[in-house]
């Protein structure tokens, strides 16, 4: 029994030197990352390490690892337009480091290479494409706008090694000044707009009386032609008319009562409130 306790006492420490060793050999790159790898003798290594389980020499090497993921980042400024109106801009950025250029960015910005390139790159491109237009031209051309900044912007992230995704203005909003301006056009518009209806309508109603005017002077020509030809006779008839149209409407009343005078006197219309 103590020369087996013996035996394992022998092997028990280079054994566990040996696992430890192993462990601290192995590294784990999980999913949506890539590792760089920095090696003290021969500085970063020029490729980097994708998912899985990999092997280093312990205390030699050290792996770095990068999300590679696409994250959203917000950018705001506030600037001046061509026209000297002050204009506040949210600018919403996807982007991700170039999987190939991984060992420059470790290098030359670190991990934290969107927090130090970004938010400068994306304000300088913001005020030099916002002094370009005027205030109303922001508005009225805003997905020109929108173009030119994702364009130079582009360009100037790719210079840094980053890939971007997407880029859209999400938020725009402009000065008291000229916020009230725009304000009192449209309030002037609206005025204007008013004062146009109204004189269509004037006119609409002066061309109405016009024709009313018109249509009364040739009903007074008919009824004259018809008097000199036909004499009394028109106005006969035309009492006859009206006093059809009077019986019509009272026989539909419940109310009035219609007594005939059977001596020729004068006939009798009650109006009889049940």
């Amino acid at each position: 029994m103590a020369f087996v306790l013996e035996k394992i006492a022998k092997f028990a420490i280079p054994v566990s030197l040996a696992i430890g060793g192993i462990q601290a050999s192995m590294y784990d790159v999980q999913g949506g990352h890539r590792a760089v790898i920095f090696d003290r003798i021969q500085g970063v290594k020029p490729v980097s390490v994708g998912e899985g389980t990999h092997f280093l020499m312990p205390w030699l090497q050290r792996a770095v690892q990068f999300d590679i993921r696409t994250k959203p980042r917000n950018i705001s400024t506030t600037t001046g337009s061509k026209d000297m109106q002050m204009v506040s801009l949210t600018l919403r950025v996807l982007h991700r480091p170039e999987l190939t250029q991984l060992p420059a960015i470790y290098q030359h910005l670190g991990q934290d290479y969107d927090e130090r390139v970004l938010p400068s790159i994306g304000n300088e491109v913001l005020k030099a494409t916002v002094a370009q237009f005027d205030a109303s031209e922001l508005i009225t051309q805003r997905e020109v706008v929108s173009a030119k900044i994702r364009e130079d912007l582009y360009k100037r992230a790719k210079e840094f090694n980053i890939a971007l995704e997407d880029v859209s203005i999400t938020h725009m909003t402009f000065g008291k000044e000229f916020t009230n301006a725009v304000e009192q056009k449209q309030i002037a518009q609206q005025e204007a707009e008013r004062a146009k209806f109204i004189v269509e309508r004037a006119e609409q109603e002066r061309q109405a009386a016009v024709i009313r005017a018109e249509g009364d002077a040739e009903a007074a020509i008919l009824i004259s032609d018809s008097l000199e030809k036909a004499g009394q006779g028109i106005i006969a008839f035309r009492r006859i008319e009206a006093s059809k149209e009077i019986a019509q409407t009272l026989s539909k009343s419940s109310n009035v009562t219609y007594l005939p005078s059977s001596k020729g006197g004068s006939n009798m219309l009650y109006n009889l409130n049940v």
